[in-house]
């Protein structure tokens, strides 16, 4: 699915929002990060991991996902967008359980941007975030 979004106020199609999102590929890595155990996880796993998790969540927020009208959703992107703040980033000298926490941290982040963006594509959501129920009737009631 090929997702094409206008700019505000330049109805133009900026180029990178031409990429397709591969649903599949971003719940496999975001999969992979969340059954990492910190006891037999390596910090070269985590910084092999990382870059494509920040990808894929990069990918998800340039898509329409209906912050502008859902409070749930604006709170969402603004969760993504302070963790992906360079200061907050795991950096050489950060010990390995911070960086596998934030790997952890975005690995959930993106799972929730997935399943929002399979909802209102109209695809099957490949899972439900952690807190299905609590955040389906928040951000979706009935």
């Amino acid at each position: 699915m090929m997702t094409q979004l206008a700019r505000a106020g330049t109805g133009t199609v900026h180029p990178l929002d031409d990429v397709p999102l591969d649903v599949e590929t971003i719940s496999a890595t975001t999969d992979a990060a969340l059954c990492h155990q910190m006891s037999t996880t390596t910090r070269q796993q985590i910084d092999d991991l990382l870059p494509r998790l920040v990808d894929h969540l990069n990918g998800l927020l340039a898509g329409e996902l209906g912050a502008d009208e859902d409070d749930c959703v604006r709170a969402e992107f603004r969760e993504a967008y302070k963790l992906l703040d360079m200061q907050n980033r795991p950096t050489a000298s950060t010990p390995t359980f911070g960086a596998f926490i934030y790997m952890r941290d975005v690995a959930s982040l993106t799972r929730r941007f997935l399943w929002l963006y399979a909802r209102r594509s109209g695809l099957d959501a490949p899972y439900a975030p952690e807190h299905s129920s609590l955040f389906t009737s928040w951000c979706f009631p009935p």
